[in-house]
C-alpha cells in the first residue's frame, strides 16, 4: 500500500501545484472567501465526494465514506493582506512556480494544505482507503481574524464532531502536537476633557493609564515557562486615546494587550494578573476580553470571545503515534515532532472541545504572513501522501 500511495501522490504533484496556484490567485481575506469556497466546491464535485455542504458561515465540508471512525483534515482558506507592496518583487496574486517553489500570498498559510488535502482525497478514493472511516475535508473561514470560530460553528451548529483532526497549517512536513494559546485584553481609563491651555482643569486619561505600561512590561519577564511550549508572553500592541481636539485633554485612553499563554495559563489567570496590577497601582480602569463580531461572507455574525486556549497532545497519544507510523512507513525515516509558534484552529478543536488533533502541512511556519511567500512543490505530494497514509492506518486500527 505504501508504494501505491507514494506513486499516486507523486503523480499528482504538478496538478497539486497548479491547483494551489489557482487557489492562491484568488484573494480571500477573512470574511471575503466566497470565490475560493466556490472553486473548492467545483473541485470536490469533480473528485466525487459523497457529500459537500457550505454551512451558515461559509465553511465548506466535503465527506468521503460513512464509517464509524471519523477523521477530519482542516485547512483555513482565508489569508492576511499583502502588507507593504514594496516588499514584494512580484504581484502577490500572480502566483507561479519558480525554483521548485510555489510563490504567492497564501501558498504556505495555508492554501497549500488545502490543495494537498484534496489530492489526498483522490488517493483515498482510488485506493478505497476509507472503508471503516468517515473522512471530512474542511475548508474553513475567518481563521486569520478569529482562530477556531469556524470549528465552533462546525461542532456546535453543524453537529459534526470528528474523533480526530489533522491540521494542515505549515509545519515543514514535521508532525506538530501543540501550540501556546493566546488572548486579547483591552484596558481602558476615563478622564475629563479640558482645554489644552489649562490641563489642570481636566483629568488626562493617558496619564492615568501610563503607570500600567511599565508594570505590564515587567509582568512579561516573570510569566510561566513550560519545558515544551516555552514561556508565556504579554506585549502592549496598541494604544489609543480620544479627546475633543488636538488642543484638549484626552478623556479616554485604551491599551490592547497580546497575551500568549503557555501550559497551565488560562484566561482567568491572565486577567487576574492584570487586575492585580491595576489594584496595586490604585487606578480606576476597566479590563475587558473583547468579543469578535464580524460578518461572514454569508452575512451571518457568530460571536466568539477572543480567547484561544493552549493545547497539546502527549507524544505517546495514539493519534501522534499514528502520524509517526504514517511518516515512517511512507518515507522510511523518523519524523521530527514539534509544536507551532503561532496559533491555529486547534485552539477550539482541542483547546475547547477536547478533540485530539495533530498538525502536518506543506510549507514553513516562517513563511506565514511574510512578503514573497513560498512553499516547496515537493512538500505538496509529501503532505498528500501523509494524509492518505493516516487514513489507511486509522482505517485498520482504532486510535
Amino acid at each position: 500500500m505504501k508504494t501505491k500511495i507514494i506513486r499516486l501522490a507523486k503523480g499528482l504533484v504538478h496538478s497539486i501545484a497548479d491547483f494551489l496556484i489557482e487557489l492562491a490567485s484568488i484573494p480571500s481575506l477573512s470574511g471575503k472567501e466566497e470565490k475560493v469556497i466556490a472553486r473548492l466546491k467545483q473541485e470536490m464535485e469533480a473528485i466525487g465526494f459523497d457529500e459537500i455542504i457550505v454551512d451558515g458561515i461559509g465553511n465548506i465540508i466535503g465527506r468521503i465514506g460513512n464509517g464509524p471512525v471519523k477523521i477530519a483534515f482542516d485547512a483555513h482558506i482565508d489569508t492576511v493582506g499583502v502588507g507593504n507592496r514594496d516588499l514584494w518583487n512580484f504581484d502577490p496574486f500572480d502566483c507561479h512556480v519558480k525554483g521548485g517553489k510555489v510563490w504567492g500570498r497564501g501558498v504556505a498559510d495555508q492554501k497549500g494544505g488545502m490543495a494537498a488535502m484534496l489530492a489526498a482525497a483522490r488517493v483515498i478514493k482510488e485506493l478505497d482507503l476509507a472503508k471503516n472511516c468517515t473522512v471530512y475535508f474542511t475548508g474553513t473561514v475567518m481563521e486569520e481574524d478569529c482562530d477556531g470560530l469556524c470549528w465552533n460553528y462546525i461542532i456546535n451548529e453543524d453537529k459534526i464532531r470528528p474523533d480526530f483532526v489533522v491540521l494542515t497549517e505549515p509545519t515543514g512536513c514535521r508532525i506538530y502536537r501543540a501550540q501556546r494559546g493566546r488572548m486579547e485584553i483591552e484596558i481602558s481609563t476615563m478622564g475629563l476633557s479640558a482645554h489644552g491651555s489649562a490641563p489642570e482643569r481636566g483629568v488626562n486619561a493617558v496619564y492615568k493609564i501610563a503607570p500600567l505600561i511599565k508594570e505590564i512590561e515587567l509582568l512579561n519577564e516573570r510569566l510561566t515557562f513550560d519545558e515544551f511550549l516555552g514561556k508565556g508572553t504579554v506585549v502592549l500592541s496598541q494604544i489609543k486615546s480620544i479627546s475633543p481636539s488636538l488642543c484638549a485633554v484626552p478623556d479616554f485612553c485604551s491599551i490592547y494587550l497580546d497575551r500568549r499563554l503557555t501550559w497551565g495559563e488560562t484566561k482567568e489567570s491572565a486577567l487576574a494578573e492584570i487586575r492585580a496590577i491595576i489594584e496595586k497601582q490604585k487606578i480606576d480602569a476597566r479590563v475587558e476580553l473583547p468579543v469578535y463580531r464580524e460578518k461572514a461572507f454569508t452575512g451571518k455574525v457568530y460571536p466568539m470571545e477572543k480567547y484561544y486556549p493552549t493545547w497539546k497532545l502527549e507524544e505517546n497519544h495514539p493519534l501522534v503515534q499514528a502520524g509517526v507510523a504514517s511518516y515512517q512507513t511512507l518515507f522510511g525515516k523518523e519524523p521530527v515532532i514539534d509544536k507551532w509558534t503561532f496559533s491555529t484552529n486547534g485552539v477550539t478543536i482541542r483547546g475547547v472541545h477536547g478533540i485530539p488533533c495533530i498538525g502536518f502541512g506543506p510549507g514553513f511556519e516562517e513563511q506565514a504572513h511574510a512578503p514573497e511567500e513560498w512553499t516547496p512543490v515537493e512538500h505538496l505530494w509529501q503532505a498528500a501522501a501523509f494524509y492518505a497514509g493516516m487514513v489507511e492506518i486509522i482505517n485498520r486500527r482504532d486510535c
